[in-house]
C-alpha cells in the first residue's frame, strides 16, 4: 500500500464506476454535438487576473476558493476554477470571434476551487461546458437550455428542476442595484455582507444562511426592475422554451455565483441530493469580453456537473449503460500458442470484438478462471497439440460445450457466433 492518499477533498475515477462518468459526459457531449458545437480545450491553470476580472472580485471563488500559484518568474497563476472565462479569453485570443458568428464551443474537463468537502461538493470536479458567443438571441438561450435538458433526459435523468430568472442589463441593472442596496443597508449584516453590498449586492440574494435569507423577506427583486427590451427578450425565451416542452420554475432570487451574467439566469437543481441541490447551470454574460479586454461579444453557456449528475442518477437508481463486456477469453497454453492467440485476439479486437488474453502463463486452470469471472460468452483454448493439428478449441462457457475449429477460420466462426 503507498504511503500517499488523493489530497483532501478530491477523488480517484476508478473501474467500474468510471464508466458512469464516462457516460455521464458522453451523454451531455452528444447534443451538443449535434447542434454544431466543436470541441475547446484550454489550459488547466490561466492568469489570476482572468478570473479576478472575469468571475468578479467580490465573488466566494476569487476571494476564497482559488488555488493560486507563484511561478519562478513571478507570474500569479491559478487552477482553472470554472471554464468560461477560459473559453472566452481563447475565442478572443485566436480570433474566432472574427469568423462566422456565433462561435458554438464545448469543453470536458477538471475545475478546482478550494471548498469545504462534503457530499457532491468537491475540490477537484469534473464539468461538461457549452458556450455561445457573438449573437444576442433568445433563440440562442432557448437552444442551450433544451440541449441541457435532452441530456438530462437521455440518461434517463427524471426528477430535476429547470430555475430560471433575468438579471437585466446596463440599462435596468444599475436602477435595481440602488434599490437593493438601499434595501440591504438597512439589515442586520455581517461585516464581509456587508461589504458585498457595495461591491455587487444582487450576490446577497443567493447568500444561503437562514439569518439572511430570513431578513430577504419584502426585497426587490430584479423582475420588477427590468426595463422593457428585457422583459420582451425574457418572454421570448420562456415561449421558446414552453413550445419545446420544458417545464420551468421562475426564480426571482435566482442570481447564481458569478458577477458576470446578464439577462437569462437558469439552474438545474434535483431534490434527492440533500442541500448541494444543484447539478448544473449558466446564463447569459454579455459583458465577459469587455471585462477582460476583448470587444462587445454578446455570449451565452452553461457547465453541468458530472460528479453531480451521477449523484442524482443514483438517487434516482438509474443504472446507466456499461461498457461493452468481454465477448471472447483467449487462453494459450506454451509459447507457440501465446504468440498464436494473441494474433487472434488483435484481429478479434479489430474486428469490433471485445477480447482479453490470459496473461502471465499461468496455465489452463487459472486462465478458465480468469474467463469465467471476466463474463465472456466464449473461451479459446491452443496447445501444443491443437496447434499441431492446425485448431484451437472454442468453448461456449454457458453451456460448456467445447468443439476444435481451424486457427485460420476462428475469428469468422466467433464473429457468427456472437451474431
Amino acid at each position: 500500500m503507498s504511503t500517499f492518499s488523493a489530497p483532501r477533498g478530491t477523488y480517484d475515477l476508478i473501474p467500474p464506476e468510471s464508466a458512469d462518468y464516462l457516460a455521464v459526459r458522453e451523454a451531455i457531449a452528444a447534443p451538443l454535438r449535434r447542434a454544431g458545437y466543436g470541441y475547446i480545450e484550454t489550459p488547466g491553470f490561466e492568469n489570476v487576473e482572468l478570473f479576478a476580472r472575469g468571475v468578479g472580485e467580490s465573488t466566494d471563488i476569487v476571494t476564497k476558493e482559488m488555488y493560486t500559484l507563484t511561478t519562478k518568474g513571478g507570474s500569479r497563476l491559478a487552477l482553472r476554477p470554472e471554464g468560461t472565462a477560459p473559453v472566452v479569453r481563447a475565442v478572443l485570443e485566436h480570433n474566432l470571434h472574427r469568423g462566422a458568428l456565433p462561435v458554438k464551443v464545448w469543453y470536458s474537463g477538471s475545475q478546482y476551487r478550494y471548498e469545504r468537502p462534503q457530499a457532491g461538493r468537491y475540490r477537484h470536479f469534473s464539468q461538461v461546458g457549452a458556450e455561445a458567443l457573438g449573437a444576442e438571441d433568445p433563440a440562442l438561450d432557448a437552444e442551450l437550455i433544451i440541449l441541457a435538458v435532452d441530456a438530462y433526459r437521455s440518461l434517463g435523468l427524471r426528477n430535476f428542476r429547470l430555475l430560471l430568472n433575468s438579471l437585466g442589463d446596463r440599462e435596468c441593472r444599475p436602477v435595481y442595484r440602488a434599490a437593493l442596496q438601499d434595501f440591504l443597508r438597512g439589515l442586520d449584516l455581517d461585516e464581509d455582507t456587508r461589504a458585498r453590498v457595495e461591491i455587487n449586492p444582487l450576490r446577497v440574494l443567493d447568500d444561503k444562511r437562514e439569518a439572511v435569507q430570513k431578513q430577504l423577506a419584502g426585497a426587490p427583486m430584479m423582475p420588477d426592475h427590468l426595463c422593457e427590451a428585457c422583459k420582451e427578450y425574457h418572454e421570448q425565451v420562456r415561449g421558446l422554451l414552453t413550445a419545446a416542452g420544458v417545464e420551468f420554475e421562475d426564480d426571482e432570487k435566482l442570481v447564481r455565483g458569478l458577477d458576470y451574467y446578464t439577462r437569462t439566469t437558469f439552474e438545474f437543481v434535483h431534490d434527492g441530493l440533500g442541500s448541494q441541490s444543484a447539478v448544473g447551470g449558466g446564463g447569459r454574460y454579455d459583458g465577459l469580453s469587455e471585462m477582460i479586454g476583448g470587444p462587445p461579444l454578446p455570449s451565452v453557456g452553461w457547465a453541468l456537473g458530472v460528479d453531480r449528475t451521477v449523484l442524482a442518477l443514483r438517487a434516482e437508481g438509474v443504472e446507466l449503460p456499461q461498457p461493452s463486456r468481454t465477448q471472447v477469453f483467449a487462453v494459450p497454453l506454451g509459447e507457440e500458442a501465446r504468440r498464436a492467440l494473441f494474433g487472434v485476439v488483435t484481429e478479434l479486437r479489430r474486428q469490433g470484438i471485445a477480447t482479453d488474453f490470459a496473461y502471465g502463463g499461468r496455465g489452463l486452470k487459472n486462465g478458465m478462471k480468469s474467463a469465467n469471472r471476466s463474463g465472456a460468452a466464449y473461451a479459446v483454448v491452443a496447445g501444443e497439440r491443437d496447434l499441431a493439428e492446425g485448431v484451437v478449441q472454442v468453448k461456449n462457457l454457458d453451456s460448456g460445450e467445447q468443439v476444435p475449429v481451424p486457427l485460420d477460420g476462428v475469428v469468422a466462426e466467433l464473429r457468427r457466433n456472437l451474431a
